[in-house]
């Protein structure tokens, strides 16, 4: 696994708010995987172990207007996310990050409006620049559609992509280890939450 350098790194989740894996969740199928495998804990783990090594933490919010305008409408997904009984309002709970996972003044929370990634289209990419960045470690869901996204818009951005395969989640639980193993493990760097909480408290100690 590359160095996972505080001064270069940042951790970034996905999709971590109520309306998606919380316990009123829109899809809660996906909110019982995250839960009950423990995804949410561990991530939360993450979160905290980055602050505490210097690692900026950024947290990326899937949410819509009232009125859907700006909303994509061309795919099976967005149509059905219409007719969700929990929709990702803005200002709304369900767009709040999930617990246990907490949000601190000195993270970043990227809202947006449209697509299928957290990366394009926003402002992502200019922040991580603008920081300095050059790994980023991508957790939360889903491993069937938005992880892969923003694993894959990451690396064509010229970012190392760090996964740590037990801090994401999809359904079913059996599709994030064969996207892992024939995808993401192509492209990214796949490791644990454990081997990345063991590295950064002695790159926070080190500096």
């Amino acid at each position: 696994m590359p160095d996972p350098d505080p001064d270069t790194t940042a951790l970034l989740t996905v999709e971590c708010q109520n309306g998606v894996v919380g316990e009123e969740s829109a899809l809660p199928e996906l909110a019982k995987e995250a839960r009950d495998s423990g995804m949410l804990e561990r991530v939360a783990a993450l979160v905290d172990a980055a602050r505490g090594a210097g690692v900026q933490v950024l947290h990326a919010v899937a949410e819509r207007r009232p009125d859907g305008r700006g909303a994509n409408g061309n795919a099976r997904l967005f149509r059905a996310a219409e007719r969700l009984p929990v929709r990702q309002l803005t200002g709304s709970r369900a767009v709040e990050v999930a617990a246990p996972i907490t949000v601190a003044e000195q993270d970043l929370v990227l809202r947006r409006l449209h697509g299928l990634s957290p990366m394009a289209g926003t402002d992502l990419d200019a922040l991580l620049r603008n920081l300095g960045v050059r790994t980023l470690v991508v957790t939360g869901v889903s491993s069937n559609i938005a992880v892969p996204n923003t694993v894959f818009d990451a690396v064509n951005l010229g970012y190392r992509v760090v996964v740590p395969a037990d801090a994401i989640a999809g359904v079913p639980a059996a599709c994030t280890a064969e996207v892992i193993r024939n995808s993401l493990s192509l492209v990214a760097t796949i490791t644990t939450t454990q081997a990345l909480l063991d590295a950064w408290p002695v790159a926070g100690a080190a500096r």
